[in-house]
């Protein structure tokens, strides 16, 4: 599985790790930056680089997911949100990182690098990388929902 990962300065040791530790598992990390540590970085275009590029790799039927990491991981969830396609999911737990695969299909996992511990941080996504969509009729059908007003801004009950 190829997996994008971004951060912003409050997760860039928390990104390192992660590209490490995952790539020696097998996951093919591809790392969308920042490349330094700049407390004034602004972490949108690294988020959003991210998303795009786990939309085009599933487009075209690469097996693909993002990471996004930040102090709490809000901010760069809302931006790898804002990409067409993207089901960005803030997780804290491991069951928040379970439930967004098996519930929402979420293809990117936004964490806070501050509110963990490497090991826990490192637990949940992995959590999140393992766990598969469930398929489930109800699942796909509010996600479907979702798609519908992402693509004509039309609410469907």
């Amino acid at each position: 599985m190829r997996v994008h990962i971004a951060t912003d300065h409050a997760g860039l040791e928390l990104s390192a790790h992660l590209i490490q530790h995952l790539g020696a598992k097998g996951y093919e990390m591809v790392d969308h930056g920042p490349k330094e540590y700049d407390p004034e970085d602004d972490y949108p275009a690294f988020c959003i680089n991210a998303a795009l590029a786990v939309v085009a790799d599933q487009a075209a039927g690469v097996d693909a997911l993002g990471i996004v990491l930040g102090g709490s991981g809000n901010g760069e969830q809302i931006a790898a949100n804002k990409v067409k396609g993207i089901r960005a999911a803030l997780a804290w737990n491991l069951a928040t990182a379970k439930l967004a695969r098996e519930h929402n299909d979420a293809n990117v996992v936004a964490v806070g690098g501050r509110q963990h511990t490497v090991e826990e941080a490192t637990e949940i996504i992995e959590a999140f990388l393992a766990e598969p969509f469930s398929n489930a009729e109800r699942h796909v059908r509010r996600i479907g929902k979702i798609a519908t007003y992402e693509a004509t801004s039309e609410v469907v009950a």
